[in-house]
């Protein structure tokens, strides 16, 4: 969709953002109305939630860095009923990156393809329950535009519901496939861990063809629960990847996330802590790998707000050739967030001369009896550390290799479930400059 023509003259930029926002709004709707179940209030309110904001643009202060005006070329539309051909090779990318232990729930184009699936107790799609589960659109920050617009089409959802004192001793995992080209998809999941329960989730996001991904993820942490959350974004170099994920924690418990950001032309995870409770932990873990144009951002906002709390967050970002890298993390400490300890860093590689890094850590501290920190390096591979390596007879591709594998793997190397560290593993030793 190029621009058009509004009263003989060019429509104004903001005309074609306005424009181009409320097409995506009626494809939502056309999904909504051809999903298995109603959700009547929940849809009508998020549809007004959209009609009151706008298209993102690099006006706006959360999104000066990370320019979408590439997309008003494109008319995306939701994906129509699977082929044989979608599900051939849907087949195919699942074998590479299927869990062989644990549940496995498996969305097609957006569509739940049960046959390619394994759930369990406790495992379930929002289209085989009678009615919405609570919790559904309910943390905070769920009148965010992307956000409103994925409540307002998505076409299913993965519902995980973890019974009070329940530990689920293998991952569950949640394979999102795109399939196809100019396709507007919206994942959605809603994870509930209930009093005293624990889970690992693992989510991946894998394509093949031009798309929009627009996706959800909703996380009740009660109390003393654990989530351990392993997210992973590898879709094609053509794909736009928008991404939430919200998590509301109560009292004593935790909430471990490691998201790895590989593919896609243009990437945006908004990852937003809200602590509930006292005595909470969260660790927030975080690795981008990106070369050629790729654009990747990571918007992440921890509140804090109740005593005793404790917060980390490492977030690394490699760059190569022209690639450019976003991080824009917040840490809020109100008053009432006495005795907390936060600590905030983010480290970057930039391989090239034409990289590019845009940093921005932030601490919002109104508590004065607080441990807080926070900082942000950019670096690019020492000729001290290449001249070392190289006069023990390594070679300096070798050398360069072995560097950026020592930075990724503080990252990779605490993740627990072994199939997905050994490929993510693989993945940065096969990095060449």
């Amino acid at each position: 969709m190029a621009l058009g023509r509004a009263g003989g003259g060019l429509m104004s930029a903001v005309a074609v953002r306005d424009r181009y926002l409320e097409l995506l709004l009626t494809q939502a709707t056309l999904a909504a109305e051809n999903a298995p179940l109603a959700l009547d209030t929940l849809r009508a309110a998020a549809r007004a939630q959209v009609q009151e904001r706008a298209f993102p643009s690099n006006r706006d202060e959360d999104w000066r860095f990370t320019d979408l005006s590439s997309m008003l070329a494109t008319a995306f539309q939701v994906p129509g009923t699977l082929t044989d051909t979608v599900l051939k090779q849907a087949k195919k990318l699942l074998a590479d990156v299927r869990l062989t232990d644990g549940r496995q729930v498996v969305f097609v184009n957006g569509t739940f393809v049960d046959s390619l699936s394994n759930l369990g107790d406790g495992v379930n799609v929002l289209s085989q329950l009678a009615a919405a589960p609570a919790g559904l659109a309910q943390v905070p920050g769920s009148n965010e535009v992307f956000t409103a617009l994925n409540t307002a089409g998505f076409a299913d959802a993965a519902v995980v519901h973890i019974a009070k004192n329940t530990v689920l001793e293998q991952p569950v995992q949640i394979i999102y496939l795109t399939i196809g080209d100019a396709l507007f998809v919206q994942p959605r999941c809603l994870v509930v861990a209930a009093a005293s329960s624990a889970v690992m989730l693992v989510e991946e996001f894998h394509g093949n063809g031009s798309s929009f991904t627009n996706s959800v993820t909703e996380i009740w942490v009660h109390d003393n629960a654990e989530v351990t959350h392993l997210r992973l974004q590898q879709e094609s170099a053509e794909t736009v990847h928008i991404g939430k994920t919200a998590v509301s924690q109560g009292r004593d418990s935790r909430y471990r996330t490691t998201a790895i950001n590989l593919g896609a032309s243009i990437s945006r995870h908004n990852l937003e802590v809200y602590q509930t409770g006292p005595q909470t932990e969260t660790t927030l873990n975080g690795l981008t790998a990106i070369r050629a144009k790729q654009l990747a951002d990571t918007h992440s906002l921890i509140a804090l707000g109740h005593p005793h709390g404790t917060a980390n967050q490492l977030q690394k970002n490699i760059m190569d050739e022209r690639a450019h890298g976003v991080f824009n993390g917040k840490v809020y400490v109100p008053q009432k967030a006495q005795l907390t300890n936060a600590s905030q860093l983010n480290r970057n590689l930039l391989l090239s001369p034409k990289s590019r890094i845009d940093t921005k850590p932030e601490l919002d501290i109104v508590a004065d009896d607080v441990k807080c920190a926070h900082g942000a390096t950019i670096a690019q591979l020492a000729p001290d550390e290449l001249f070392y390596l190289q006069s023990r007879g390594i070679n300096r591709d070798q050398a360069q290799r072995l560097l950026i594998y020592a930075f990724a793997m503080e990252i990779i190397e605490p993740m627990t479930v072994a199939p997905l560290r050994e490929r993510m593993t693989q993945y940065i030793q096969q990095w060449t400059v």
